[in-house]
C-alpha cells in the first residue's frame, strides 16, 4: 500500500500545474486530465479546447521546466482518427476529428509530438479506444444502457450501426501503468484496443440478456434533453490496431467484453440495490 499525496490545482492554469509538479517532483507523470463526453462538445466546445489542449500545453511546459527527465504518459484517444473507412488503423494514418472534443484532443496529441520533437521532451502518447466499468457516472454509452435497463427504462440508441472497440477499465489502467514503468523510446504512440469490435445496437443487446431487460430498445433517437450530436457528421466506425504496444509492451486485454460487461452490471446491480 503506498501512500498518496494529494495536490489540488486547475489544470487550465499554468502556474497552478507547475506548482503541482514543483511539490512532487515525480520521476513519471501520468497525464489523464481532460473534458470527455463528446456529445456536449458541439454545444460548448470552448471548454474542450481550455481544459483539453491548453491544459496539456500547461502540463508539457510545467514538466520541460520543472522535471525535464521526467517520462511523461498522455491520453489521447481513438476519437482523434475520425472516419478511416471500415479497416483497422494504425498509429500513422492521418487524423480527421469529427467532433470539438476530438479537435482539442488532436490539438493537445499534436503538441506533444511537436514537444518530443523541439523541446526534447520524454513522453508517449496512448490513444485509448472506448472504456467501460465506471461506477456511478452514467453519461457513457454502456453505463448509461446498463442504468436504464436495471431501472426498466426506455433505452434510446441513437446511431444504432456505428461501430466501435470497447475495453474494461482494468486492460485500460493496466495499459498505462506498463507505459509509465516501460523503457520504451520517447516519441512512440499508442493504440490500446482490445480488437474486438462492435456496433451500438449489438451492445445494447448483448446487456438485455445480461440484465433480463424486456423493454423497448429505441434506434435512432438520443434520449429526451440530450444534447446537440449531428448523427450526419458522427464518424461510424473506429477499430484500432493494437499490435505496436502488444508487441513493444506486453500488452494484453485480460477481460473478455462478456465478462467485463457482466462485472460492470453486477456493479451497478448492487448499486442500485442498496438505495
Amino acid at each position: 500500500m503506498h501512500d498518496v499525496h494529494l495536490v489540488q490545482g486547475d489544470l487550465t492554469s499554468y502556474h497552478s500545474v507547475r506548482n503541482a509538479v514543483l511539490s512532487c517532483k515525480p520521476d513519471v507523470i501520468a497525464h489523464l486530465g481532460a473534458l470527455t463526453p463528446v456529445r456536449y462538445s458541439f454545444e460548448t466546445p470552448f471548454p474542450y479546447n481550455s481544459i483539453n489542449y491548453e491544459g496539456t500545453m500547461n502540463v508539457v511546459h510545467s514538466v520541460l521546466d520543472v522535471m525535464p527527465k521526467a517520462r511523461l504518459l498522455v491520453a489521447s484517444t481513438a476519437e482523434v482518427y475520425g472516419g478511416q473507412g471500415k479497416d483497422s488503423v494504425g498509429e500513422t494514418v492521418s487524423l480527421h476529428p469529427s467532433s470539438p472534443y476530438a479537435v482539442s484532443k488532436v490539438a493537445a496529441d499534436l503538441y506533444v509530438q511537436m514537444s518530443m520533437k523541439n523541446y526534447g521532451l520524454d513522453a508517449i502518447i496512448f490513444r485509448c479506444n472506448n472504456t467501460y466499468g465506471r461506477i456511478g457516472q452514467g453519461g457513457f454509452l454502456t453505463e448509461y444502457v446498463i442504468g436504464a435497463m436495471l431501472k426498466d427504462q426506455p433505452v434510446y440508441i441513437g446511431a444504432p450501426d456505428h461501430v466501435r472497440e470497447y475495453m474494461y477499465v482494468d486492460d485500460h489502467v493496466n495499459a498505462y501503468y506498463l507505459g509509465l514503468k516501460s523503457e520504451a523510446p520517447k516519441s512512440r504512440i499508442f493504440n490500446v484496443s482490445p480488437g474486438v469490435a462492435v456496433s451500438n445496437i449489438e451492445l445494447a443487446e448483448q446487456l438485455a440478456k445480461i440484465t433480463g431487460y424486456e423493454g423497448e430498445i429505441i434506434r435512432g433517437k438520443y434520449p429526451p434533453n440530450y444534447p446537440l450530436r449531428p448523427i450526419q457528421w458522427d464518424t461510424d466506425y473506429i477499430v484500432l490496431d493494437s499490435s505496436r504496444i502488444r508487441k513493444e509492451l506486453g500488452w494484453r486485454p485480460k477481460v473478455t467484453l462478456k465478462e467485463g460487461l457482466q462485472k460492470t452490471v453486477d456493479c451497478w446491480r448492487s448499486q442500485i440495490d442498496q438505495r
